[in-house]
């Protein structure tokens, strides 16, 4: 294979500053697959604008408490690198990263990959799990940003639509999950509750047909199996926004109840996430950690987010040979011949 092919990374992307905070939010609320009710076309701007400035304050209190800005985009950007680098071991590849709601935004990518002369473009979302409000969404916005080019721009895209039971990921979870299993004393391991949060949808996504919640329970299922727990574990979500039925139960309500049973250790597994930001580092890390301390656990630890993980990226990788039709895809992705 000679042509070079490029490869996208899809990611909702964070705010890379405390100024940045509230034109996010206002990005993210403009969505018409976040806020979609009837009508909603009409006002959406101005409810965006709303709503992104009356949780600005709240939202930039909970950045500068992880460092001022989201690590998304550095993760994301990372992640890129050693994908590119382990897909030049076996063909010419550039790998992209597109924002859905921050930058480098989908039409800035489009024009670098543009200025490279690629015409093949594998999507890749960081979203192993299928959902309207984010696979579906940063595919949209990737089919938009080419039809706004009309002809000029033929470009053959393919997607990968979601990896959320595929084998090699499985590897990468287990991996976190063994070394959050490492904080805890030998003797209290078994007796160490695992504690998978997703970010919550709205039920009426559910009601749908969406995918995701289906998909949640596959992965956690996987993880359970591929890492041979036998601990007791539990499913929760978590990050819900505004006054619409959620998918249940919610984190906090979780910790809360296993703790009335007696639970005093749990590792918290944040399984629809590929990397670290807000929702790991603050929420999970910070805000129910101390639900967790006032509800009487004496231990508890969250997972380390896939990030860079090695095997991590060779699952993406895998992923992609898979794509363009390379055999041997184990041993391709880890670089042996």
């Amino acid at each position: 294979m000679s042509e070079k092919i490029g490869v996208v990374l899809l990611n909702l992307g964070g705010p890379d500053s405390l100024d940045a905070v509230e034109p996010f939010l206002f990005n993210l609320f403009s969505d018409p697959d976040i806020i979609d009710f009837p009508g909603s076309f009409l006002f959406r701007k101005r409810l965006a604008k709303l709503i992104s400035n009356r949780r600005a304050p709240m939202v930039k209190g909970q950045y500068e408490k992880i460092g001022g800005k989201s690590p998304l985009k550095e993760y994301t950007l990372k992640q890129a690198a050693l994908l590119e680098e382990r897909l030049n071991q076996k063909f010419p590849a550039k790998v992209y990263a597109a924002m859905r709601y921050w930058k480098p935004s989908t039409e800035e990518t489009l024009h670098e990959i543009e200025k490279e002369g690629i015409k093949k473009v594998i999507l890749l979302p960081l979203y192993p799990q299928y959902s309207k409000a984010t696979t579906e969404s940063s595919v949209k916005e990737w089919e938009k940003q080419l039809n706004l080019r009309g002809s000029s721009s033929a470009i053959e895209t393919t997607l990968i639509e979601s990896y959320y039971d595929f084998p090699p990921y499985i590897d990468a979870f287990v991996e976190r999950v063994d070394e959050a299993l490492e904080r805890f004393r030998a003797e209290l391991r078994q007796d160490t509750h695992i504690v998978f949060s997703a970010h919550g949808t709205p039920m009426k996504l559910v009601r749908q047909g969406d995918p995701y919640s289906g998909h949640i329970k596959q992965t956690v299922a996987a993880i359970m199996r591929q890492g041979s727990y036998t601990q007791k574990s539990s499913l929760c979500y978590q990050s819900k926004v505004g006054p619409m039925k959620w998918l249940t139960p919610s984190t906090p309500d979780t910790i809360k109840d296993l703790a009335s049973q007696g639970v005093k250790y749990m590792v918290v597994v944040p399984v629809a996430f590929a990397s670290d930001h807000l929702e790991t580092l603050f929420e999970l890390g910070i805000e129910y950690r101390q639900v967790a301390k006032e509800a009487g656990v004496e231990q508890y630890e969250v997972t380390t987010g896939l990030n860079d993980s090695p095997l991590f990226i060779d699952a993406l990788a895998r992923l992609v040979f898979e794509k363009v039709g390379i055999t041997g895809a184990a041993e391709a992705a880890t670089g042996t011949n």
